[in-house]
């Protein structure tokens, strides 16, 4: 493949700050990201954010199959000579991810077992994080290149400055792990945050619990940091004190406790003793 900033030179491509693009072109970054991510010679992959198709080069030279979401239009000539050759493995939809409806996405599919690798713009980060985590086909593990402010609050433990409830959120459906951190330099163009490499396995070791109660819980929690897990469970659950401090107790949990200071199984076991 030709040298990726001269091919973006010669199509004359300028970066659309709309669409938070920075480009990886270094090589070994590119191909330790894949390593990160698992991807073993039978997987499908799911990349969000193509961009000049550097990453998703690599992807498919390990992966079975790599679709690749793109939003820019302008790069579909870029694309064209960056993946070249590669017709047979990589599919790029050039469509908005957060505009493709859930079926479309699962015919796209085919409704079988997947992963997504991407190199998320830093504003749709946590929202694309989310929906893959709450849907109902869910990929086997996500791996993906973001602020490394973010990556902290992901991978944080309780009663940490960076934990809340996205640290949860992922707590429910599996494991994260920084893989990597990733200077600025390393971006075309430089962004004003360096980076890192995430991985979340998801797992079924939470299969059986009301998912739905515990995320209300776990809102509700952090409401306001400020205020007590009573205070704030009061408000948002619309519960007793005596009835919230009762369960507290009751779980060996300091009724002065705040949101924070709560693991993922304490929040779970929270949930059932409230029945809510």
């Amino acid at each position: 493949m030709s040298d990726i900033k001269q091919v973006l030179q010669d199509h004359s491509f300028k970066f659309n700050k709309q669409f938070g693009q920075n480009f990886i072109t270094d090589t070994n970054l590119l191909q330790a990201m894949v390593k990160d991510s698992g991807i073993q010679s039978d997987d499908t992959v799911v990349e969000i954010g193509a961009g000049a198709g550097t990453l998703t080069r690599e992807i498919a030279k390990v992966a079975k199959r790599t679709v690749a979401f793109e939003i820019d239009r302008n790069l579909v000539p870029i694309l064209g000579q960056t993946l070249q050759g590669l017709d047979d493995k990589v599919e790029v939809v050039f469509k908005d991810i957060q505009k493709v409806d859930e079926k479309e996405l699962d015919e796209i599919l085919d409704g079988g077992e997947y992963k997504v690798v991407a190199n998320l713009p830093y504003y749709i980060t946590t929202p694309i994080i989310m929906r893959f985590l709450e849907r109902q086909n869910k990929p086997k593990s996500i791996t993906v290149m973001i602020q490394k402010e973010v990556g902290k609050r992901l991978t944080s433990s309780a009663d940490c400055g960076d934990y809340g409830v996205i640290t949860l959120s992922i707590a429910l459906e599996g494991k994260a792990k920084i893989m990597r951190e990733v200077p600025r330099y390393m971006f075309t163009p430089q962004p004003n945050v360096d980076s890192c490499i995430v991985r979340i396995d998801l797992d079924d070791t939470y299969s059986n619990v009301n998912k739905t109660s515990v995320k209300k819980i776990i809102r509700s929690a952090f409401a306001m940091r400020r205020k007590t897990l009573v205070n704030n469970l009061m408000s948002g659950l619309g519960l007793s004190r005596e009835k919230i401090e009762e369960a507290l107790t009751a779980l060996g949990i300091d009724v002065r406790a705040r949101g924070e200071t709560l693991d993922i199984e304490q929040f779970i076991a929270l949930s059932e003793k409230l029945g809510c």
